[in-house]
């Protein structure tokens, strides 16, 4: 395959009189929407971090009680245990999910923000 090396590139001509984006001295004008500070970001969801962490000691709670009820231990139907298990991973994943979030973004780990953790 043939490539063609001998081109001759030249700079597109700028017009800054006729862009809107500059202030009559040259320099550009502030505009807010693009203004983006990384720490603007980090406002820590308090209350999320509360759910989390209370839908983490939940789904523990009911995964020991279906651990409990399966191997006799404590009365119940295996249909309970079931119902138990189910809804405990239903509760354990996000609580840990989320909890595993705001810990590495407390400890300060590389990719781990508190922007992350949605705001309620």
């Amino acid at each position: 395959m043939a490539s063609r090396r001998n081109s001759q590139y030249t700079h597109l001509p700028t017009y800054d009189d006729e862009d809107d984006d500059y202030d009559g001295s040259g320099r550009r004008r502030n505009d807010p929407r693009y203004d983006f500070s990384p720490k603007s970001h980090d406002k820590i969801p308090w209350k999320s971090i509360t759910l989390a962490v209370f839908l983490l000691f939940l789904g523990c709670l009911l995964l020991l009680l279906s651990f409990f009820i399966f191997t006799g231990h404590m009365g119940g139907d295996t249909s309970q245990a079931y119902g138990l298990l189910g809804l405990g991973l239903l509760t354990f994943l996000p609580g840990f999910y989320e909890t595993r979030i705001a810990y590495y973004a407390w400890r300060g780990a590389q990719g781990y923000r508190f922007g992350s953790i949605p705001d309620y």
